[in-house]
This record gives C-alpha cells, structure tokens and sequence, in this order.
C-alpha cells in the first residue's frame, strides 16, 4: 500500500494533492510543499509524498496552526475536487494511449527526453479537455541516468531508485486486496507484472512493474531501466508494455475502444488485440483489419536508428509457440513486422508492424508526415509517396506546464483571467498589445531566476569535480542563448563552435554582453555524442570564452523549465530532415523566447505558415542544399551572420527606458503565433476529431 500520511486535520487537503500530479503543472499546490521545507523539496525531486512523509511533526503542526496557510491548503483542495468534478468524461468510448516513456513529474523518472515529454503534455491536455483516456507505460525503477561531467569533460552516468510506496503512486488492487498482477508468456516460464497508477488530473496512468516476488532475479529486472540492456532486454520489455498493457487494461475493467501506440515500442499491443480477434474469426486478415479500425499509431523519428529491429532468432523464440496455438502460418506473422528493406531483410520492425495494425498513422509535423510517407513507402506496395496512408499531427506543448510565473501573471492580466484552465482556446492574439514594459520586466526577471538557479547548479558541479572558489558567474541581463536537447550527433550541437575566432568576437564585446548555455545528455552508447558533448564541456574552459559559455549537468524537465522560461535565444541546429518536431521552442516562444532555428521539424511549419512578416517570430536558418563537412560549414556561417547583423545588435538596441522595442516587437509576435497553434490542447483536439473519432472534447470552448 502507498504511504500513510499522519497529517492534523486542517491541512488533510495535503494529501489528495500530493497524489494528484495536477500540483505538477498548478504553481499554486506546488508551492504549498515548496513552501513546508524548500531544501528537502528539492532534495526529494520533488516528490510530495515523501516530504510529507519524512517532514518532523512538530512542522506539519507549525504548518497546521498558520491561518494563512490553512486557508490556502483548503481553497487548493476545493480546486482540484472542482477540476476533476468539471472533466467528467462525457464519450462512452475510451482511449488507451501507449507509450515507452512519460514525463510527467521529476519525481516520476519514467521519461528519458522528448518522447516522454510529449506523451507527458498529451496526458495533460487530456485531463484538462475531459478526453476519456488511459495511459498505460512502465514504472523503470532505474529510470533514465542521472548526468555528471568529470573533470575532463566525459559523461558519467549514475541511476536513481524509484520507490513506488513512497511516490504518488497507488498499487491496483484485486477485490480481495491483493495486488492485480498481469502475466505474459516467456520462452520456459510466465513473467509477472504488477500495476501501479499515477493520477494525472482525471486522467489515470497505469505503470507495469516487474520487480516482484514471483519472478526470477533477472526477470524482476526486466522493467529496470529505460533503453538501457541489450536487444534482447528491450525486447522484454516492449513485451511487458504491448501485452501486459493490454492484459492489464482487460483486468482493471476498461473497455478500450482506441488503441493510441506513441511510437512503435508498444507495437506488441497489436497483436494480443490479434489474439483476441482471432478467437472471434478464423479468419487472419478480418481479424487484422478489426484491430487496426481501433488502432492509431504515432511515429516520432526519420532517423533509422530510432526505430526498433529484431532478429528474426530472437522474436521466433519468444513468439513461434504462441503463433503456431494461434493457427496463424509463422511467415504470415513475421511478415507483420518485415521492413520490406532488403539490408534489413531477416529482422522484425516494430514500427513496420504498428503501421500494419493500425488504420490512421502520423507523423509529428508537416515536414515528418512527408518525411515517413517517403521512408516507408515500400510497407505499400511501393506506392508513390504521395499515396503512403501516413499524415501528420503536429506536436503542441502543455502551455500551464512550461509557462514561467512572470509571464503567467501578465498573460492572466491581459489575455485571459483563466488561460491556464482553457490555455488552447485562449485569445492569444492579443498577445500583439501586451505593454512593452511589462512584457519586457517579465522575461527579464524570468531570466534573474534561471540565472540564479544556474550559478547553484555550477557551483555544485564545480564542487563534485573537486574545483573550489573557480566557479564562473553569468550576467542576468546579458543575451542568453540556450542550446539544450540530447546530444545526438544530427542535431549538430557543436556546430556553434566550429569557427572559435568569430564567436569569441560574437560573445566578448563588453558592451553587448552574450552569454550560451548547453545542457543536455547523449545516449550512454552513444559515443559520438559523448564526443560532442566532452568538445562542448572543453570550449567552456578556454579563456576566451570563460564565463561566456557553461554547461549545466542533467538536463531533465526543472532545468529544461528553467531554461526555456529564462532563455532570450532559443538554438535548434539539426541536419535536416531529421527533426521530427521538437517541442522545447514552444516553450521557449510561450515564455517570450525567439528562436534561431534550422527550417526543419516544427520551425519549418511555424516559419512558412505561423510567422508575422511585420514582426518575426524568430530567425530561420535555410539549410544548405549540400550534404557533408559542406552543409555544417555554410548552416555556421548563416548561423553566425544571423548573430552578428540581427540578432545581437536588435536584442541591444534600446529606447530610452532601456526597453529593446524591437525585439518586444518579435517578442509579442512569438507568443501569439506559437501559442494560438502549437499547444497540446488543439493536437489533442485533432486526434479526438480525425483519429479517435470521438465527439468534441468536454472542456473545449
């Protein structure tokens, strides 16, 4: 059983909302914790349950006694019972949304990047809308890695232990009081999983988790950390998460009427829905046309790596006896998963068989929808692109969750009193009237805010590579320029430093101060980006860009919120055409931050089609029509012409109240376009209509 919290009376309240995650995207329950000791808060990761539960009674009864206090705990739990009273679901039909990784809380370390963010806001939205939706995924006890950079600039990576009992977490359980257990057939043996549930608002996510006692030791460690083992490991676990997702909706109760795959990790979910089909019809291609009318499938990457192979050995171990009690001929079921690419020939795709078992299928932006109908034209019979049944939902953020407390005050005061509650419906066009002044003092105090939270966080690393007094200190009113997003070779983060000479003179006039910021993590097997990253760590150290240029440890969703709340400059420089979307300069644009992006992902869509002529919302960078050593030589310097003769020089010139009008200018441009359009509450909105086909959600006004 989850953690019994012993609270006085008058804040009892604490409890519902620290098990609620609604606190994880409303500033105002989050700070009644914050507020109870603001070290351990931290220290805790965030976690509400575990500060309430280690926290000294005599606090907790200092807390009790606060009138102010107690008044604010009460009208904080009246607001949640009213918020998940007023999302009732309102359409008989469910969704179960699948997906490998949530982000939702830093205390909940189920996500490793942007993948888990998006599934995180897609929850989000889905509460806030009354969409009637399920999330099911893994609850890694491991998580992803805790970063840290050694005094030569490697990567180093150490993992956190999840405790279930002491997280908002609630263990499902069976009538009589047992645990509710799903099992899944193994070569030799069942492996069991036990389910857990996070409450996202009124949305409930349910969480597999295979470290329990009828397991062997190594199949307890199936669900221990996410992408981390070998082939056969993730195999396992993509078999935990299809089929013992579906297996645990089927034993909580839920009728699930549209099977939502987010990625192709969760492809298995299509073949148990198979297996059942097929008890109904003997017949194999009714039985995969009925799963796939229920199915719709997100795909989030043009990059081959990104997609899940399996060699055939592998899956026919694990599978050919369950196949073969199902009367379907083995070739018949392993061609579900055939690449139709002949240097892939022999291995199974997990995203070739999510596009087979599903009827609607999309990519994440216009560029990605046109990107995957040509990468998988071949599952169609090598159909002409245009033909491909592949089109594009493109990506939104949660805008409550990302949104600084400056901004959202203004945006409260003059675009909508309640914004947050109906953040996709909300008049941003008037955004375009914000006062110059305001608009101005919200960004620059958001900024003094990640500044300070920067010089804590140096100054920690700085101690852990037993470095002391030798922490450098960053400018609050300096340019800030953020380049933040994992570190994968495409997405060319050292790019900015390939000609040191004219960025030393971009960033070191002490009349128009520039400061970067880097962050980010490269897949542990990943040494190139490691290679990036130990080059970016290194330019931090020389001289001439001491104090100008850092890079802040473990980039993960409080210091991705930090950065985009603070940030002046948003960087996105990825080899194109493979940036799916990107989401983090949505962030970055609802907190009054311009992007300098390449034309690739979702800046391609909000550049063509989102920009104001009169007032940019940003700068694009055209990538060269070359391939090679030539692109990454004519992107840099496109990218430092843009930094020299626009983007410096704008952000510097200013009126006599020291307010840089233009750039507010660009500022008010950003925050209309970008937040009209790119939130989770109108992509939500899109695949209720198109692809859920169910009626329009509750709380879309």
């Amino acid at each position: 059983m989850p953690t019994k919290l012993e609270l006085p009376a008058a804040i009892a309240g604490l409890a519902s909302l620290a098990y609620n995650l609604r606190w994880s995207w409303r500033r105002e329950a989050a700070s009644l914790f914050r507020w109870l000791d603001p070290d351990a808060w931290i220290r805790l990761h965030h976690n509400p349950v575990r500060l309430l539960a280690q926290l000294p009674p005599a606090r907790l009864a200092e807390a009790a006694a606060d009138p102010e206090y107690v008044r604010q705990v009460i009208s904080e739990t009246a607001s949640l019972e009213a918020y998940l009273a007023g999302r009732a679901y309102r359409d008989p039909r469910k969704v179960a949304y699948f997906s490998a990784e949530f982000a939702i809380a830093d205390c909940l370390r189920v996500f490793s990047g942007g993948l888990g963010v998006l599934a995180g806001d897609h929850l989000k939205s889905a509460s806030d809308l009354g969409v009637p939706l399920a999330g099911v995924g893994l609850l890694y006890r491991e998580g992803y890695f805790t970063q840290s950079v050694d005094s030569h600039g490697w990567q180093r990576e150490t993992y956190r232990h999840l405790e279930p009992l002491t997280s908002p977490l609630h263990e499902e359980l069976l009538t009589d009081g047992s645990p509710l257990m799903v099992q899944v057939g193994f070569p030799g043996r069942p492996v069991f999983a036990r389910v857990w549930r996070a409450d996202v608002g009124v949305i409930p996510l349910y969480l597999l988790d295979t470290d329990v006692a009828a397991n062997s030791p190594d199949d307890r460690h199936i669900t221990d950390r996410l992408y981390g083992g070998d082939l056969e490991h993730r195999l396992k676990q993509e078999l935990v998460l299809g089929i013992g997702g579906v297996r645990a909706l089927a034993g909580l109760g839920h009728d699930v009427d549209v099977l939502h795959l987010n990625e192709g990790h969760a492809a298995f979910a299509v073949f148990e829905r198979l297996r059942h089909a097929l008890v109904q019809t003997n017949d194999f291609d009714a039985a995969l046309a009925a799963v796939a009318e229920q199915t719709v499938f997100t795909t989030h990457t043009p990059v081959e790596a990104g997609h899940d192979y399996f060699p055939l050995e592998l899956i026919e171990r694990y599978f050919r006896p369950t196949v073969e009690t199902m009367g379907i001929p083995w070739s018949r079921f392993f061609a579900l998963g055939d690449a139709a690419e002949p240097h892939r020939a022999g291995t199974f795709c997990m995203t070739a068989l999510a596009l087979r078992g599903a009827r609607t299928a999309n990519g994440v932006s216009r560029r990605h929808g046109q990107v995957s109908r040509s990468m998988w034209r071949n599952l169609f019979d090598g159909a002409v692109a245009d033909d491909v049944p592949i089109g594009h939902v493109t990506n939104g953020v949660h805008l409550p969750s990302w949104t600084g407390s400056d901004m959202t005050a203004l945006y409260s005061d003059a675009i909508d009193p309640e914004w947050r509650e109906r953040s996709g419906s909300a008049d941003w066009s008037r955004a375009v009237d914000l006062p110059a002044d305001q608009l101005w003092t919200a960004k620059c105090e958001q900024r003094r805010h990640l500044i300070d939270r920067l010089h804590g966080a140096l100054v920690l690393q700085a101690r852990a590579r037993g470095v002391v007094g030798d922490v450098v200190s960053l400018d609050p009113n300096a340019l800030t320029i953020t380049f933040a997003r994992r570190f994968a070779t495409y997405k060319r983060a050292t790019l900015l430093l390939s000609d040191p000479d004219r960025l030393a003179r971009i960033i070191g006039d002490p009349d128009r101060p520039v400061q970067i910021i880097f962050a980010g993590k490269a897949h542990p097997r990943d040494e190139g980006g490691k290679q990036f990253l130990h080059d970016v760590f290194s330019a931090t150290r020389l001289p001439r860009f001491r104090g100008r240029i850092v890079f802040v440890e473990n980039y993960d969703v409080e210091l991705a919120r930090a950065l985009v709340q603070g940030s002046d400059v948003w960087l996105n420089l990825p080899r194109p055409p493979f940036e799916a979307s990107g989401t983090s300069g949505m962030k970055a644009a609802a907190n009054g931050g311009l992007n300098l992006s390449i034309t690739d992902g979702w800046w391609l869509e909000a550049w063509q089609e989102h920009n104001a002529l009169d007032a940019p919302i940003g700068w694009a960078i055209e990538a060269a029509p070359i391939e090679g050593p030539g692109q990454d030589a004519a992107d840099a310097d496109t990218l430092y012409r843009l930094l020299e003769s626009e983007v410096v020089p704008l952000f510097h010139a200013r009126d006599e109240k020291g307010i840089p009008l233009a750039w507010v200018d660009r500022m008010r441009a950003a925050i209309a376009q970008v937040c009209a359009f790119f939130n989770t509450d109108r992509m939500v909105s899109e695949y209720v209509d198109a692809s859920y086909r169910l009626r329009t959600p509750a709380r879309v006004t």
